[in-house]
């Protein structure tokens, strides 16, 4: 239910390694090994080393799948962790990643109903594969959170880092774009919204004169991850939730129903299912009011006036962005972080995945888009200008231009470290069982070998 970051398509889609392809298995499926009560199959091993050919091109095919093998390891090690300290994943955590997978998927394939076409699956079996897949991704990274949250690189270690590096050797880094955007989301008018408050009044009426929630949000809400679960949220605590949710949520009885609340997602009506402790599962229906026609027209011909006031110098693109957009970008003038990296560069894929319809690969430093439709974090129809403030061609990686990618690459060198020693040290009182085929495995970073149990 909170705000989730905008992100990349592509980067999701090409996530989706344990299933994408879709295709049944044709392996002769056996246990390649044991991390305490956790398992890696010959067929998880096929699968992801399928990816790397289709993503990288044909390798060492043993050496790959002993790179891949490791690397499992230590996502077992790291879940085996967590399941040992009953770190807590919730359900509506894994909800939220799921539906983003899901929709990654259904673009993939053309359409919901073409799911069982493209990947064999129909959309409720990728959902629940898909669930299973991520409760432990998140667990293994709730884990490795709290091993590397400390860990830090100064200066002097990034330059030794870049050193590394043969000139040869180094990357080539891809035109990079750094932006800056005005937003007008249109006022949803009082009308549109006192709809949606009647429709929602009428489904609670049905409901308390004894019709089944779960079937009208099965058939009315627009929450994709609860709707087809009869609105069931799952489990959840304080602080878990947007603040008007979250409260009208607690103060309910078991099988209670609220009355409509407003939210930044829409208006819901709320069912309490069950009270666990310090937690709560509930129901919901959520709809959510529709921004017209005319006032999206409204706003396409407000930001286009704007841009001509831009252009001819009249005001400043981070003037304007500051007094006019509704963007949350408009304390900083406009200018975006990168909501895959962080960092205020963008490249071409990522940016076009996020104002699909601006053409920034023709635009000059300073140049400033049309009006665009745009699709803000919280999915309400919107427009938007762009303006590129500064392009960077094209060049092989260097510590002056690339500074902050050096500085992250050089970080995550050193999270790997900090959780490869981990496992170094946990693997001496962990089950640890490998099958023949892989115990040679040249370049392991772990020694494995010294797992409570072993080889065998």
């Amino acid at each position: 239910m909170k705000t989730m970051k905008r992100i990349s398509i592509v980067i999701a889609a090409l996530c989706l390694c344990a299933i994408a392809q879709g295709q049944p298995r044709q392996v002769v499926d056996g246990i390649v090994a044991v991390v305490g009560k956790t398992i890696i199959r010959h067929s998880d091993i096929e699968q992801a080393y399928t990816q790397v050919r289709l993503h990288q091109g044909m390798h060492n095919a043993q050496n790959e799948r002993c790179k891949l093998l490791e690397s499992m390891l230590v996502s077992k090690m790291l879940i085996h962790k967590g399941m040992v300290d009953s770190v807590e994943v919730s359900d509506d955590q894994v909800e939220r990643e799921v539906q983003r997978y899901l929709q990654s998927a259904v673009l993939a394939a053309g359409g919901k109903d073409k799911l069982r076409q493209v990947f064999n699956y129909s959309y409720d079996e990728l959902h629940d594969q898909y669930f299973d897949i991520l409760h432990d991704r998140i667990l293994s990274q709730q884990v490795e959170y709290e091993l590397t949250q400390n860990v830090n690189v100064t200066p002097a270690e990034v330059s030794e880092f870049f050193a590394q590096y043969n000139a040869d050797s180094l990357p080539e880094i891809p035109t990079q774009y750094e932006v800056s955007e005005i937003v007008i989301e249109p006022t949803i008018s009082e009308e549109e919204r006192d709809r949606v408050r009647e429709e929602l009044s009428l489904l609670r009426e049905r409901i308390l004169k004894g019709e089944n929630f779960s079937m009208l949000a099965k058939l009315y809400s627009q929450d994709p991850g609860s709707a087809s679960k009869g609105g069931e949220v799952g489990f959840f605590g304080r602080g878990q939730m947007v603040g008007e949710f979250e409260s009208a949520a607690f103060a309910l009885k078991p099988g209670e129903v609220s009355p409509v609340i407003a939210t930044q997602y829409g208006f819901h009506i709320i069912q309490l299912i069950e009270r666990r402790g310090n937690t709560i599962n509930v129901r919901h229906i959520l709809m959510q009011p529709k921004t017209s026609s005319e006032d999206l027209l409204r706003a396409r011909i407000t930001l286009d006036s704007l841009a001509q006031e831009i252009r001819q110098g009249h005001v400043a693109f981070e003037d304007a962005a500051k007094r006019f957009s509704d963007g949350v970008s408009k304390n900083q003038g406009g200018s975006v972080s990168n909501p895959v990296d962080g960092s205020v560069r963008f490249d071409k894929e990522t940016f076009n995945q996020i104002y699909p319809g601006i053409g920034i690969v023709a635009m000059e430093e300073g140049e400033v888009s049309n009006a665009t439709a745009f699709t803000t974090s919280e999915n309400k129809q919107a427009y938007c200008l762009v303006k590129l403030t500064k392009k960077i061609p094209a060049h092989k990686a260097n510590l002056t231009d690339d500074y902050d990618r050096i500085y992250n690459a050089a970080l995550q060198a050193a999270k790997t470290k900090k959780v490869t020693d981990w496992c170094n040290r946990m693997v001496r009182t962990t089950y640890v069982r490998i099958a023949d085929e892989y115990k040679d495995c040249p370049g392991f970073v772990v020694d494995w070998s010294q797992g409570a149990l072993g080889s065998n």
